[in-house]
């Protein structure tokens, strides 16, 4: 039985990385952007960007991606090419194919913005305690 639940997981993370991949515009990845990062234009663009993240929702949870804490790092370079930093709740999220899509398709709308892409990372792994106030409020948790 654990046999199974390894390959399953297995297969979760793999279907995960190459979402990411997609949602990146194949194979490119957020990392060469944090590489060449402005600082000034991530700071200046980085409330627009908190603003499109909060509109994106774990399909499971009533909660946005940026309040529950599954965004880990922004960036923005010269370009205005956007990279997320981003994870999940768990390898095996149902949502692994869809919420980094959704993310790229949100980021590049934004004025401004030419491109945009996620890394998926585990590390550090999403616990409850990344949640914001808010949304351990709204879920009931305090």
């Amino acid at each position: 039985m654990a046999d199974h639940i390894i390959k399953l997981t297995d297969e979760h993370a793999v279907r995960t990385e190459e979402a990411a991949r997609v949602a990146s515009n194949a194979g490119t990845t957020a990392g060469a952007i944090f590489e060449r990062r402005n600082p000034v234009k991530t700071l200046t663009l980085q409330p627009q960007i908190v603003e499109v993240l909060s509109t994106i929702f774990d399909p499971e949870i009533p909660v946005n991606i940026y309040e529950l804490g599954l965004i880990y790092e922004i960036a923005v370079d010269s370009d205005h090419g956007v990279g997320v930093r981003m994870t999940l709740t768990a390898p095996g999220c149902p949502a692994a194919q869809s919420l980094p899509v959704e993310v790229v398709n949100k980021l590049k709308q934004l004025p401004g913005i030419t491109d945009a892409h996620v890394d998926i990372v585990w590390d550090p792994p999403w616990d409850k305690d990344r949640m914001s106030d808010a949304a351990k409020l709204q879920l009931g948790m305090f």
